[in-house]
């Protein structure tokens, strides 16, 4: 507790411009916090899931199992029951379908990372916001009175520095932190792609045969009569 107490001491002497600073910290951790949870309760793809989606020939009626006993927020749920639930038409139109569902993922995945952005560009600047003021107090100090108070000076230069680290401490947190995710953000996109295209395959396959076989069950036209002699 005292050393809690100790560093708040110190911050205080980065002036005014230590609380917005400590404010966008705040938004920062709470976001990443906020991100990570969702992140990892949306992005799960059990292996036995993926294994069938690469299986040929797999049967509807297991992935449709296995996606119920998913969460509904987890993202390969419901992208793939986009394309399940449409198996039976055209497959321009699976498709189209499950790339309007790709793009609502992508806009949940990413929700709260531009605030993230923000920080990381905000920050420093606020911290050199704070590092100008202090400089600007030390240098009134020495042009109106000399040395005569160092003390005042210090003070100046006190928070110049303090405003300048903190300020970049908490930009480059917010840095890893959205770099991360927008990472994890990529190569999931990237998965359900790939993992969606084997579904739309598939579908085009249950096309292609079942083509073939209402060509097949076609009754074959009776054969011509010989000519008639005359």
């Amino acid at each position: 507790m005292h050393e809690l107490s100790s560093a708040w001491s110190e911050l205080q002497y980065g002036g005014m411009i230590i609380y917005p600073l400590l404010l966008l910290g705040i938004i920062a951790v709470l976001i990443i916090l906020d991100r990570a949870v969702a992140y990892y309760r949306s992005l799960r793809l059990p292996s036995s899931l993926a294994e069938l989606v690469e299986t040929y020939g797999f049967a509807w009626d297991e992935l449709d199992r296995q996606l119920a006993a998913l969460a509904p927020v987890n993202v390969y749920r419901r992208f793939f029951e986009v394309i399940s639930d449409n198996r039976n038409k055209p497959a321009w139109w699976v498709e189209s379908r499950a790339g309007d569902e790709a793009g609502d993922i992508e806009k949940s995945l990413s929700r709260g990372l531009w605030i993230l952005e923000t920080v990381v560009t905000a920050a420093p600047l606020l911290g050199l916001l704070g590092t100008i003021t202090g400089m600007m107090q030390a240098f009134k100090v020495i042009g109106g009175s000399g040395l005569v108070a160092p003390t005042q000076v210090t003070s100046g230069v006190a928070q110049a520095l303090i405003s300048t680290a903190l300020g970049l401490l908490i930009a480059l947190f917010a840095l890893f932190g959205f770099n991360f995710f927008a990472r994890t953000q990529s190569q999931a996109l990237d998965h359900l792609e790939r993992l969606g295209s084997r579904l739309i395959d598939h579908i085009r396959l249950d096309e292609e045969t079942g083509e073939k076989e209402a060509i097949a069950s076609v009754t074959p036209l009776a054969p011509r009569e010989g000519r008639v002699k005359r």
